[in-house]
């Protein structure tokens, strides 16, 4: 589990820190309804395939999709969400920019919700969480900042250790679990909710995509010199 990367930024990451502040803010409002209150709010007022289905381009679904990546599903969704979205968005934030930066968010969040319709394209089950616009934030670092060292927390049975690792393994593992289980999960019936595993390979390819995209527009020192002149400016 990640918990730091020794990755310092130039300016203060004010977007990333209000996406996290909005997340939080409609987690407390969910928490301040009945169960039955909160899965109608989910089904009335998230991203539901088979209504996205139906009708693809209709402003209703675009603020479905919107509002489904400010809601979360329990403690553990959103804590470990913004965990990645602290760790990761504010590197992306600094070199894209705020603006830049929001719409890269959103454009992968949209992506990852396609992606999951498209496998899924009947599912009634609503699609909360903003872990496909946040899978978008990880493969972004990962094209642009693979050297830079990820200290996480190792656990190996009952014990647990900190390592630094690359962020190319770190985020790479990371990409390779979702596709695993993405793939295992297809044929399986969904009579209940889970784990949107493509929505996350969507937003994380989206993420590469724009990316690779912004680096061709606007070359990049390559990356072991970027690595070094981060790890100069943080005094390591």
């Amino acid at each position: 589990m990640p918990i730091q990367d020794l990755n310092p930024t130039r300016r203060l990451p004010l977007m990333t820190y209000g996406l996290i502040g909005i997340n939080v803010l409609v987690f407390l409002w969910e928490m301040s309804l009945s169960e039955a209150q909160l899965q109608q709010a989910f089904v009335d007022l998230a991203a539901v395939p088979a209504n996205i289905t139906a009708a693809p381009f209709s402003l209703e679904t675009f603020l479905d999709v919107v509002r489904s990546m400010f809601f979360h599903g329990g403690y553990e969704h959103i804590f470990g969400n913004m965990l990645y979205l602290w760790l990761f968005g504010d590197n992306i934030e600094d070199r894209l920019g705020w603006i830049l930066y929001l719409v890269f968010y959103f454009v992968c969040g949209f992506a990852a919700t396609a992606t999951q319709v498209i496998i899924d394209p009947n599912s009634t089950i609503p699609m909360v969480g903003a872990s496909g616009a946040i899978a978008g934030v990880l493969g972004g670092y990962l094209l642009m900042f693979p050297g830079v060292r990820v200290r996480g927390l190792v656990f190996l049975g009952s014990f647990g250790r900190i390592a630094e690792l690359p962020a190319v393994i770190v985020l790479g593992f990371w990409f390779v679990l979702q596709l695993f289980n993405g793939i295992a999960s297809l044929g399986a019936e969904a009579a209940t909710g889970g784990v949107a595993f493509f929505a996350h390979i969507g937003g994380f390819v989206a993420g590469l995509v724009l990316i690779f995209i912004f680096m061709q527009i606007m070359p990049q020192p390559p990356a072991q010199e970027r690595t070094n002149l981060l790890y100069q400016r943080a005094g390591r």
